[in-house]
């Protein structure tokens, strides 16, 4: 049991410095990719004409947010089938708008921002945050603009509450206004034309580049403190962005450890999942679609041969899942509730926001026994709606066999979430189980 532990704590402080070293989608990307090319893995551009060996191993980005790595199996693809596993890269975030400056009394400098997906707003609250994402510069040619990624690393704002002496009722509730309320204050003014392009001559002085060459931006803020463990036995993880990056960093690992089969291996890493992945390189887009029937066509396969492969594979739709709240176990279904550190989670739900049936469901339940790994169930109490995820959405475009599985957290979608860490180890071993048959 011991070293049992030790592994699983291993392992999530692995993720943990995953997570700090992402603070953006982008920067999630360029992470995935990193630990690719190190393992081996080639990278393929969609405008390229594809070179497509079998046991070969390739990875496609799209839009500095999304990708999908794949590792040809030795098999054919229409007898042997895809084994793939689905997660996101976005979290819940509060995202900078253009011209975001806001002056308050001639004193103070604030930043305009937006939410981006269903963030527990107070969370946000009175921590030092950051700013995170990519830079858009100019170039020679106006269709291929430079990139650059952004992350300045140092805490350099926060947004502060209302001291209680203002507001007596904020410990009863207090309804928070997006747009008002949201800005984080950034500096103090110290001479009247400061206030303008603040942010941009920021980021022109931490890239060394002229802020007239910045075109634009994708910049959200992201919390400076690091995640670690916590509990008795240091058994939790509490962190930013467990949903989704844990189960990104689970599969990976499950890729990486596992060994060529017949059919092939597939991560795709998804974006936009928090605002409903209609985005071309969200889940509702034909971005796995499109890489998949490349594969089939570079190793002689044609339409036939492309949905034969479909009806032959799987996908697990990896998701993080609601564990019963030790404050709020009435929340929870009555009868379909896990616990952290139980076991990882199969989601079930009869209006179809996730995709599990009886079917796949099983399949995974052997999975997870063949890995030695407890397993838990999740449904929604019948009378509170919940959210959906991947499993559906991306089976609208490719219709594989499914299940929509996850790591049970607390609090998800807090600023700062809760998950455990054998649940976390328990996921990866099945990932490396799932594509080792």
């Amino acid at each position: 049991m011991k070293k049992t532990l030790d592994e699983a704590q291993e392992f999530a402080n692995d993720l943990i410095d995953f997570i700090s070293y992402s603070p953006s989608t982008f920067h999630v990307v360029r992470n995935i990719k990193a630990a690719l090319l190190r393992k081996g893995f080639k990278e393929l551009l969609p405008q390229d004409s594809w070179q497509i060996e079998k046991e070969g191993k390739y990875f496609v980005a799209q839009n500095d947010t999304a990708l999908a790595a794949f590792v040809v199996g030795m098999g054919q693809p229409e007898k042997d089938g895809f084994r793939v596993i689905a997660a996101h890269t976005d979290s819940p975030a509060l995202k900078i708008k253009p011209n975001p400056e806001i002056t308050v009394s001639n004193a103070y400098i604030k930043l305009n921002v937006e939410v981006y997906g269903g963030a527990i707003l107070n969370t946000w609250f009175d921590r030092p945050l950051s700013i995170a994402g990519r830079v858009v510069l100019k170039s020679k040619n106006v269709f291929q603009p430079e990139i650059r990624q952004f992350n300045l690393k140092r805490p350099l704002l926060q947004i502060p509450n209302l001291a209680i002496h203002f507001n007596r009722k904020v410990n009863d509730g207090v309804a928070i206004n997006e747009q008002n309320d949201l800005t984080p204050l950034i500096a103090c003014i110290k001479s009247p034309l400061e206030g303008e392009n603040y942010l941009v001559n920021i980021i022109a002085e931490e890239l060394n580049v002229s802020p007239d060459s910045i075109l634009d931006f994708d910049l959200s803020l992201y919390d400076v403190q690091k995640g670690c463990l916590i509990g008795a036995d240091r058994e939790f993880i509490s962190s930013p962005k467990l949903d989704n990056l844990s189960m990104i960093h689970a599969g990976m690992e499950g890729l990486f450890t596992s060994q060529n089969i017949n059919a092939t291996q597939v991560m795709v890493c998804y974006d936009n999942e928090e605002v409903g992945s209609r985005t071309r390189q969200g889940a509702a887009s034909p971005f796995l679609k499109n890489i998949l029937e490349r594969v089939v066509s570079k190793l002689g396969g044609k339409t036939e041969e492309f949905l034969r492969a479909v009806a032959n594979s799987f996908m697990i739709s990896a998701d993080c899942a609601h564990a019963l709240h030790p404050n709020f176990a009435q929340m929870s279904c009555p009868t379909n509730h896990p616990f952290l550190n139980k076991g990882p989670v199969l989601k079930y739900n009869a209006d179809q926001k996730y995709c599990t049936d009886a079917f796949s469901g099983a399949v995974f339940s052997s999975l997870a026994a063949m890995a030695g790994s407890p397993l838990q169930k999740f449904t929604n109490r019948s009378d509170l709606a919940g959210g959906s995820t991947l499993g559906s959405i991306s089976t609208s475009q490719i219709d594989f066999k499914c299940v929509d599985v996850g790591t049970p957290i607390l609090a998800m979608h807090s600023i700062r979430e809760l998950g455990g860490v054998y649940d976390h180890f328990n996921m990866k071993n099945i990932f490396k189980t799932f594509y080792s048959l």
